[in-house]
């Protein structure tokens, strides 16, 4: 095992590239690339992966939420995908959206998940090879979920509110122009999505990507307790909820605190500012 992964508190969610580049073969095991840029895919992906798009798969297309249990097992079955298959993601972005796309399957219940740290720009980095061909496998029977378990790792908007009335933490991971309000997105994207800049009232600012190295793979333990229980003051009995603009980037600080740093009770609101910065009646603040 890598040996910054053994210091995390579940350092087998996971795999390092070498790994990745060992088991390209593995029955066992379904590659799967999630990215912000849903074209990166076809220029080229790490060979035997699958592509999980997170507007077209993971997203309903009439409702704000995500797909049912049948249609997340219609997802697997044609990818090839059984409750017995360990699912590796990686993606662009230091994992962003594969992370997002982890805790999605999360809420569906599908226990065998892995992370590749470093993701996309790290198997990129090393020369490793790319390839145009979109792996075929045959449809599983992959049973549907009897629900989906929201509940455990999913904050709604009245139970965000109920948590801010109660003082409890808050993690706002966004930009700090986009938490203080300067700006509605981030800097470089269109300023467009909600009425209102600012922050949830007694969130902390600690943007997502503090926790990423600059080679895009995570902080060691040490790194990240030094931000998340040094800075912000998070204890592991804390319930937590973690916030960005719909839910994306707050996934890769759930993941972190839930698994690299092992907080038991962290929830994700993945209405996030476009719905508490949209929604009548709800409390802002300004201001860093």
């Amino acid at each position: 095992m890598n040996p910054k992964f053994s210091a995390y508190a579940n350092p087998d969610v996971l795999v390092d590239t070498e790994w990745l580049a060992a088991h390209l073969n593995d029955p066992d095991i379904r590659i799967v690339e999630s990215n912000e840029d849903v074209l990166l895919y076809d220029t080229g992906h790490i060979p035997g992966a699958v592509h999980i798009d997170w507007r077209r798969d993971l997203n309903d297309q009439v409702v704000r939420d995500y797909v049912d249990t049948e249609h997340f097992a219609q997802l697997c079955r044609r990818n090839g995908i059984t409750p017995d298959t360990t699912v590796v993601f990686y993606g662009d972005k230091s994992n962003w959206w594969s992370c997002y796309a982890l805790w999605v399957f999360t809420l569906f219940g599908h226990k065998k998940m892995k992370l590749v740290d470093g993701g996309r720009a790290k198997w990129e980095a090393e020369g490793r090879p790319l390839t145009r061909e979109v792996p075929k496998f045959a449809e599983t029977q992959y049973p549907v979920p009897a629900e989906r378990n929201d509940a455990a790792h999913r904050a709604y908007f009245q139970q965000t509110l109920e948590h801010m009335k109660a003082k409890k933490p808050l993690v706002d991971v966004r930009s700090p122009k986009e938490f203080s309000g300067e700006v509605t997105h981030m800097p470089e994207y269109p300023q467009e999505g909600v009425l209102r800049g600012g922050h949830i009232p007694t969130a902390k600012s600690c943007p997502w990507a503090r926790a990423a190295a600059p080679d895009a793979t995570f902080k060691t333990r040490e790194e990240l307790e030094g931000i998340y229980s040094g800075e912000l003051g998070l204890k592991h009995e804390d319930d937590i909820i973690a916030y960005c603009r719909i839910g994306e980037r707050s996934s890769h600080t759930w993941f972190v605190l839930k698994y690299l740093l092992g907080f038991p009770l962290v929830r994700n609101y993945d209405g996030s500012w476009t719905e508490w910065g949209n929604m009548v009646r709800s409390p802002i603040e300004k201001g860093a």
